[in-house]
């Protein structure tokens, strides 16, 4: 390779970042090979034959893709709806309701980065029959700003403007400003229908959001709150596949009992939280399964509620995170199958920054900081400081055994500084909902992908205007507030150079790192299984569901 070409690779222009923008993930964030699950299959059927159980032990329950959700519930979204395109696990842009990804090179994109022209599919059908059109675009994105409705997400669509339809297969709109995360937003924002949602006085309250129409692969059969969801092949649908009758995901709150029923055969994938670390060394040497280490973008981490007087001293934060004694809670609990980590950034992406301080467990340095802080022992050895008396609780989900033994070592370790750790674990359906979402909990021990797809932007969880507890869209559960990170956000979305986006990205972490909203333990790297058989099953680290291309799986045939 000659200097100028090696040169304009790793330095792009800035019409040739753009061009990227259509091609790849801009976060470089790429699913490492994973042997075994790469082999060459017999060809799928002709049409939908058979079913698949797939078992979550979270239920969903959030069945508009606008509204806040969590992970969980995106397996119904990928299953029901359809985006613009989607990111594969390469990171890059695939076609879905639009004919190509717009980009520079194509005239989808202007050079700079203002002007969208999107393409979209022709003769594609929502499942009631009635035609997908532009129209339907352009409700969805507006949809997504409106003031009245939940939205789940505002940053980067508020950017949106002068939205025309050209045309039922062409729609055009600007950007008051170059947003480099916008076309890894837009492969996660799923169109919905127009002619469903527009005549609803409250988008909010809609029967939609308990029996949706999507484009998708697969159409909304039944709903049997706290057992199953059950779909059934589109087969109307404009993609390859389905090439499945059915699907159900079956709600299965305790982690045993969910690998008890992969075991047996009651269900046919270990969907979210799939296997727990201690009965890997088992669940690959069981007959007629494949069972995979997969890594992930995920990480798990303890939370706080930054709006809790607790937790407004650094000092505390800072002792907190000397008493958390990772490695003995990876080593002993996870079977030192994850990756220590000190940021929310997975260490594949582009953007990981290396350099940030290391974690100690060192229960001395955690009692000096807290006592140099005023915080000084009670009677009861609980330390106060100004009549706030330095106890929390900490929840998760409960059946997650593991985790639940994660709290259990922490408060222990916690007591040891003079700090009072109570566990209030709640059922996954309520655990994530209000609770979660309007930030009414004070710790939790919760793994969360903070990135946009395949970008690095996390303006849904760090930017200010993202808490929901005060009126924000996104998902800023713990009401972190750094004028820094704000400004660094608006930064990193201006810039389309990954080197110089880098800089921006490298700062935030190093910020969050400093301000510990949150502890990082460690990155996911989880334990899939199914069983052998079951074809087209590909983890995407770029998305945050297993089931990101469910239209795509079958059973191969003997």
């Amino acid at each position: 390779m000659s200097d100028k070409h090696r040169n304009s690779v790793l330095h792009p222009t800035r019409r040739q970042a753009l061009a990227m923008m259509g091609m790849v993930g801009a976060s470089g964030l790429v699913m490492p090979r994973i042997l075994g699950w790469d082999k060459a299959y017999a060809a799928p059927p002709s049409a939908p034959k058979g079913q698949v159980i797939i078992g979550f032990s979270q239920e969903p329950t959030v069945f508009n893709p606008h509204m806040l959700h969590i992970e969980v519930d995106e397996g119904i979204h990928f299953s029901v709806f359809d985006p613009l395109f989607n990111v594969d696990p390469e990171g890059k842009f695939t076609p879905a309701l639009a004919a190509e990804v717009p980009t520079v090179e194509n005239g989808g994109i202007s050079a700079d980065g203002l002007n969208w022209k999107v393409k979209l599919r022709d003769g594609v059908k929502w499942h009631d029959g009635k035609p997908f059109t532009a129209e339907d675009v352009k409700f969805t994105l507006d949809l997504v700003v409106d003031k009245d409705f939940r939205s789940a997400r505002r940053a980067g669509h508020d950017q949106v403007r002068d939205i025309k339809v050209v045309s039922p297969t062409e729609i055009t709109w600007r950007m008051e400003k170059p947003y480099a995360p916008y076309a890894s937003i837009l492969a996660a924002t799923f169109i919905v229908p127009k002619h469903i949602l527009e005549p609803e006085a409250d988008k909010n309250t809609a029967p939609f959001n308990n029996a949706p129409v999507g484009t998708g692969p697969f159409k909304w059969v039944e709903r049997v709150a706290g057992d199953h969801i059950e779909l059934a092949a589109n087969t109307d649908y404009y993609g390859d596949g389905p090439y499945l009758e059915r699907v159900i995901y079956k709600y299965i709150p305790d982690l045993t009992v969910l690998y008890t029923q992969f075991k047996t055969g009651d269900i046919d994938v270990t969907g979210l939280q799939w296997i727990t670390p201690d009965h890997y060394d088992e669940a690959k040497t069981l007959e007629g399964k494949e069972v995979q280490v997969v890594p992930g973008a995920t990480v798990e981490s303890v939370t706080f509620n930054m709006e809790k007087p607790q937790f407004k001293d650094l000092a505390v934060r800072q002792a907190l995170y000397y008493a958390l004694d990772k490695t003995t809670i990876i080593d002993a609990l996870y079977y030192g199958l994850p990756a220590p980590t000190e940021t929310y950034m997975p260490q594949q992406s582009f953007y990981f920054n290396p350099d940030l301080p290391k974690h100690e467990f060192d229960i001395e340095k955690a009692k000096k900081l807290l006592d140099d802080a005023g915080w000084k022992p009670g009677e009861d050895g609980i330390r106060v400081k100004d009549g706030v008396r330095l106890a929390f609780s900490n929840s998760t989900t409960a059946g997650n055994h593991i985790r639940e033994q994660v709290q259990q070592f922490m408060q222990q370790s916690f007591k040891d500084i003079g700090v009072e750790m109570t566990i209030s674990n709640l059922p996954p359906a309520v655990m994530w909902g209000e609770y979660w979402m309007q930030s009414k909990f004070e710790s939790v021990v919760v793994g969360i992908n903070f990135l946009t797809g395949a970008d690095p932007d996390s303006s849904d969880y760090f930017l200010s205007t993202s808490i929901n507890a005060k009126g924000g869209a996104g998902q800023n559960t713990s009401q972190y507030f750094n004028p820094e990170v704000d400004k660094l956000l608006g930064e990193g979305g201006r810039v389309f150079v990954p080197e110089e986006r880098k800089k921006a990205y490298l700062k935030i972490q190093e910020v969050i790192r400093n301000d510990l909203p949150l502890l990082p333990i460690f990155q996911y790297a989880t334990v899939r299984g199914r069983k052998k058989g079951m074809t087209g099953f590909t983890p995407n680290v770029n998305n945050r569901i297993d089931s990101w291309n469910v239209g795509s799986w079958y059973w191969e045939q003997a």
